[in-house]
């Protein structure tokens, strides 16, 4: 039985929480929600693998913000960052710092696509054991 991939889910809008979670339920995704950036931020020590799905837009930091705070914190999990009408300068920000950019409304399935294929370039770059 296959495992399923982890995402983990930081919006404060409790509507696109529960969409976002439904659809990637749907995609064969678990789903850790977290309604703030503190929230998450308390356990960053226990995430584990999988792929973070950050809004922009929070309230206290932003979502760049969070990301940095969670890199300081040994979290190396692949991230996405989500919203509307970015500026140039959020661009630049967001690849700057090595995380994907994908635009609300989400339509078809770009934000699925991309949380897989950053699980999957991961999953490649770990060490493989070829002891067992």
């Amino acid at each position: 039985m296959k495992v399923a991939q982890k995402v983990f889910l930081v919006d404060d809008d409790p509507a696109i929480r529960a969409s976002l979670k439904f659809s990637f339920e749907l995609e064969g995704f678990e789903v850790v929600e977290f309604a703030d950036a503190e929230t998450i931020a308390e356990h960053a020590p226990s995430l584990g693998g999988g792929c973070l799905v950050i809004d922009y837009r929070l309230p206290g930091m932003n979502g760049l913000a969070l990301l940095a705070l969670l890199r300081m914190q040994g979290v190396t999990l692949p991230a996405v960052v989500i919203t509307s009408n970015p500026t140039r300068q959020v661009r630049q920000a967001v690849a700057d710092a090595k995380a994907v950019l994908i635009e609300k409304p989400l339509l078809c399935d770009a934000l699925t696509a991309a949380i897989r294929s950053l699980i999957s370039s991961t999953e490649m770059s770990l060490p493989v054991d070829l002891t067992q």
